[in-house]
């Protein structure tokens, strides 16, 4: 059954950033993850398909924040890493504590996936869910990253996080 769960789960977290718990997140959770061509293309798509879906719904493009990126991508490899799909992540860290750690003041919300293979099916899977279709269309986030890191078994995790 969980496995049947985490196939098709989808995670949104809206939080303001004012009222998240602040954790300080290890020097480790906060060094950049590089990332593959592969895994470089798929982040650039997802900007790309989120932004048009911003436009057609009256909010502006976002624009791809290196410091959100940082937090999204050691995420989404935490996650690939421990098998674990959560916006708890390390240490108990949440999204604000990670945004904050990679030096972004004005983090907004989170977006989490799992399992799917292309940009088209994950930002289809946010749009169809409530929480994530809200964050994406948040028309008072300017700026976002995108962490699209595939694990070792191949398995894609993706986190997106928003920001101010």
């Amino acid at each position: 059954m969980r496995s049947l769960l985490r196939s098709f789960a989808l995670a949104a977290f809206i939080v303001p950033a004012a009222a998240g718990v602040m954790m300080s997140a290890s020097p480790a959770e906060a060094a950049p993850v590089k990332a593959k061509a592969a895994e470089q293309s798929l982040q650039a798509d997802i900007l790309r398909l989120v932004n048009e879906e911003r436009v057609e719904h009256g909010c502006a493009a976002l624009t791809a924040n290196d410091q959100l990126t940082e937090a999204a991508r050691a995420h989404s490899a935490w996650m690939g890493r421990t098998g674990a799909f959560s916006h708890t992540g390390r240490a108990g860290s949440n999204f604000v504590s990670r945004a904050k750690a990679a030096g972004f003041a004005r983090p907004s919300a989170e977006n989490i996936a799992w399992g799917y293979r292309s940009a088209e099916e994950v930002v289809t899977g946010w749009m169809n869910s409530p929480g994530h279709r809200a964050n994406i269309l948040n028309c008072r986030s300017k700026t976002v990253g995108t962490g699209a890191v595939y694990a070792q078994n191949g398995a894609p995790y993706y986190t997106q996080d928003f920001g101010y």
